[in-house]
Formats: structure tokens, sequence, C-alpha cells
């Protein structure tokens, strides 16, 4: 099986090639070939390096699509993308990447398949931000989508092409509408949602953190450990069982920033807590003002995805797996 990875010097393309390293048959299949692109040149484990390519290709530029596609890959994840900030803050930029390079891709695979059949499986990483107010108390799959951001926009036109190349037979699709992910290791980024993660990787590590939100502001999270197996977890789904709606809300823990502080002090104390700076930050509260904060995950549960149940497991597991099992 040959496995292709678009966004692989991401956190999550990242985590996902460590879980293949470590678990080359996660997918279900034997791995034959591993492909990793990103705009900058991924790095490759040494474990896989056997089998592995790496490219430094912008799905968006003319070309990339189809040098990529013309590879013939069975299953490719798509997890590039301008994250929420970013998108919000350049226009045009998060179109170009996050609309165009995703069209261009789909539209690079119906093409191949017109020359010779070709349908790969696709796993596309979207958003909770595809939803937007008024919300019911829970979200469920069948809420319709009407983001207020741009990443939000982005996204859920992707998710309505996914769906619509699929049902033609371009490829098998499945769109994952990721919560938001934490806690995100490495620096901080350009998302809008990053202070989430900040709150707890800072004052694990001793440093200083910026929540520039109330702490009743309520969200929907999961760790990275989850993200990865989502995309794992697609990959050896029957999809048959999925239906025409080939968008699917993972599970996630719905919890207050106040409840991540408190689970912050159960596990690293009042020290690390007193490391927290509140600095209301009015940009970044009238974005999170319009995401969705509970969501009614029962389809994919249904067909087996799983996330955390408290941020007491989530904190552990940034413990575990990012700093070696100690504060």
């Amino acid at each position: 099986m040959h496995v292709m990875i678009i966004g692989a010097a991401g956190m999550i393309g990242r985590k996902l090639v460590e879980r293949l390293a470590v678990a080359p048959a996660a997918l279900g299949h034997e791995i034959t070939h591993l492909t990793l692109v990103d705009v900058v040149e991924p790095e490759t484990p040494a474990t896989l390096s056997a089998i592995s390519a790496t490219l430094a290709i912008d799905l968006s530029s003319e070309g990339g699509a189809e040098r990529l596609v013309a590879a013939r890959p069975d299953v490719i994840f798509h997890l590039a993308a301008i994250v929420s900030g970013e998108a919000e803050a350049d226009f045009d930029k998060g179109y170009r990447v996050n609309l165009d390079g995703t069209r261009a891709l789909f539209e690079a695979i119906r093409q191949e398949g017109r020359r010779e059949r070709y349908a790969p499986r696709v796993i596309f990483a979207s958003s909770i931000a595809v939803f937007g107010q008024p919300f019911p108390e829970r979200i469920g799959d069948e809420f319709f989508t009407t983001p207020l951001t741009s990443y939000g926009t982005q996204k859920a036109i992707c998710e309505l092409l996914l769906a619509d190349y699929t049902r033609r037979g371009f490829f098998d699709g499945i769109g994952i509408r990721l919560p938001t992910i934490c806690i995100r290791p490495g620096a901080p980024n350009k998302a809008a949602s990053g202070f989430f993660s900040n709150i707890l990787r800072e004052p694990l590590a001793g440093n200083e953190a910026v929540l520039p939100v109330d702490e009743n502001v309520r969200h929907w999270f999961a760790s990275p450990r989850s993200a990865v197996g989502f995309f794992v977890h697609a990959t050896r789904l029957d999809t048959s069982r999925i239906g025409p709606r080939r968008n699917l809300t993972m599970p996630g823990l719905s919890a207050l920033v106040g409840e991540e502080i408190e689970a912050l002090g159960r596990i690293a104390g009042a020290k690390a807590v007193r490391l927290i700076r509140h600095e209301p930050d009015p940009v970044i509260r009238a974005i999170v003002a319009g995401w969705p904060t509970n969501f009614d995950a029962r389809r994919a549960r249904e067909l087996g995805f799983t996330a955390e149940a408290s941020f007491d497991e989530i904190i552990r597991i940034h413990i575990e797996d990012e700093l070696g099992g100690k504060i």
C-alpha cells in the first residue's frame, strides 16, 4: 500500500509518521511506499527511510497536485492547511492554501482516474469551525454549516467538494472534523485556538503563558494522540457504513478554560497555575465567541472513533508523550 501524507511537517503529520514508525501495520495493510509532502521538506524516521520519499511541494502551486497524484497513492492524508488565525488575517493566503490547494488535489485525482481507473481513499482534515452560531445545546452531524470565520468557510467548502467527488466515485473520501487539539507540542502557532494549549504546555515547562479569554469559555477538545487515532481508524474503516454524509464530527471533551486550569493545578500544582497571565485580547475573544462548544458525536463513536473523557487524561498524555513522563 502506498500512503501519502500531505502536510507531513505539521503537528498531526509528524505524529502520524511517528505512529507508523513504531506500528507500521497500524493502517491495516503493509506500507510498501510512504510519501511525505509539505511546503518544507519533511523529516523521515530512520525506521521508515527504506520505503519513504520526501517532497517539498505547495499543493496550491501550478502542477503541484498533479505531480503528487501521478504516483497514484492508495491512501492520501490531506492535513495541509493555514490555521484559523492566519486565515483570518490573510484572506488571500487562506483561500489559496485551504480551498484552492484542496480543489487542485481533488481535481488531479479525478483527472488521473479518467486516464485509467483510480479512486484512492482520501482522508481530509476538517474542523469544527465549519459550524457557526446560533448553536443548539449539542451539535450533531446533521446541524447545518454556517461558519463565521474564513477558515471555517474554507473547510466547509472543501467538505462539500469531498462529499460530491466521493458521490461521483472519483475517490473514497472521509472528512474528519477535528476538535481543538490540546495540548499541542512545540512553539505557539498563529491558530486563534493556540492559547488552549499554551496555558497548559508552557506552565508544565516552567514558563509563563497568556490567557486572552475568560475562564468561563467552553470548547471541544481532543489530544494529539486521539487526533492521530482518528486518521488511522479512518484508513481501516469500512466506508459503506458511513453513508452519503462523508464528513464526521469527531468525539471530544467539552470543557471550560477554568476546568483546564483546575486540571493543571491537580497535576502540576499551584505554582504552575500562577504562571498563567490574564491579558484579554478582543480579537481572539471575538473569534472564539463564534465557535461551538459541545457536540453529539454519536455517528463517529458508533463507527469506532474515540477520544479522552477528562482534561487530567489529556495533560497526562502530554507529559507521557512530550515530557518523558516527568514535569
